[in-house]
């Protein structure tokens, strides 16, 4: 299930690390043993998962199984290995941006240059949330936390007076 192969877009998810993921199985297995199963690839996998989110993978069991297999499974996942495809995007986009290819078309329509242009900014702002969530420890996740508390407090405090 986590295997490249499996995907439906072109990246490698070995370039990554999981954010969170969900695993759907339909058929005769106990919710225990693909509990294991999942508990344990995830153990062997560790560097493929963030540490910061705890229990970040999520199972589901339904024992009828799909007409004509004994049993199957579906696998959605959200990898910081994404930003490998928003990368070759962004520069796809940025080369027919460049030439103004096709904004004629979408000008013609009522759409605005500086769109494409915000268009641009925002997929490079996912690109770069993508490389911090990868590169983000646990200790990093908890220092945050306690600076959105410290900031609450100061808030609380203000709104009293």
């Amino acid at each position: 299930m986590f295997d490249s192969k499996n995907m439906m877009v072109s990246c490698d998810p070995r370039h990554g690390r999981y954010l969170t993921c969900a695993a759907m199985f339909r058929g005769k297995c106990s919710t225990k043993e693909v509990d294991d199963q999942m508990l344990n690839v995830q153990s062997k996998n560790s560097a493929y998962f963030v540490e910061w989110i705890p229990s970040n993978v999520k199972t589901a069991v339904c024992n009828v199984a799909p007409p004509g297999f004994d049993l199957s499974g579906t696998f959605i996942g959200n990898s910081t290995a994404m930003q490998e495809l928003f990368t070759r995007i962004n520069e796809q986009f940025k080369a027919m941006l460049k030439r103004k290819v096709f904004l004629h078309l979408y000008t013609g329509e009522g759409m605005d240059e500086m769109e494409f242009t915000e268009a641009d900014s925002d997929i490079s702002d996912i690109i770069q949330e993508y490389i911090q969530y990868q590169d983000c420890s646990a200790e990093d996740s908890q220092d945050e936390d306690e600076e959105e508390e410290e900031e609450e407090e100061v808030y609380l405090d203000d709104e009293e007076y």
